[in-house]
């Protein structure tokens, strides 16, 4: 009986573990982003692309406005991130990244394919690559 007590606390622990630690991951990203450096396929885009853009999470939704809006649903685990398109023209896609946050910034390396997931911060090479940093 002890034994059986013990497995469902150990269950319902990590099941309450998975949830708990996405919304701490997705707490410290909420706000709204600009970005400040984005490039595909290894090459840089001009300042004045990034002009009119910005990135907006609110825990598991984000809005993203550039030349038209975007909207839909990140779902975080460790240092990457699962992107479903519900409106715009992303609707429909699902695009995987990797993420990390450090000194005030944002930094997002997508694989617009979807599949798998980037391996480092790096687009040279690979043209369905995209990297946005954002700062609040």
């Amino acid at each position: 009986m002890r034994l059986l007590t013990f497995i469902s606390l150990l269950i319902l622990g990590l099941g309450c573990a998975g949830p708990k630690n996405a919304t701490m991951n997705s707490n410290k990203l909420n706000g709204t982003w600009l970005p400040i450096k984005q490039e595909m396929g290894g090459k840089l885009f001009p300042k004045i692309v990034l002009e009119n853009q910005k990135l907006i999470i609110s825990d598991s939704n984000y809005t993203l406005i550039a030349e038209s809006v975007d909207k839909g649903i990140v779902k975080y685990s460790a240092d990457k991130m699962d992107i479903y398109g519900k409106d715009g023209v992303n609707a429909g896609k699902h695009i995987t990244a990797i993420y990390k946050y450090e000194n005030e910034e944002l930094t997002v390396c997508y694989n617009l394919l979807g599949g798998h997931y980037p391996e480092a911060f790096e687009t040279k090479g690979h043209p369905m690559y995209f990297l946005s940093v954002f700062k609040k």
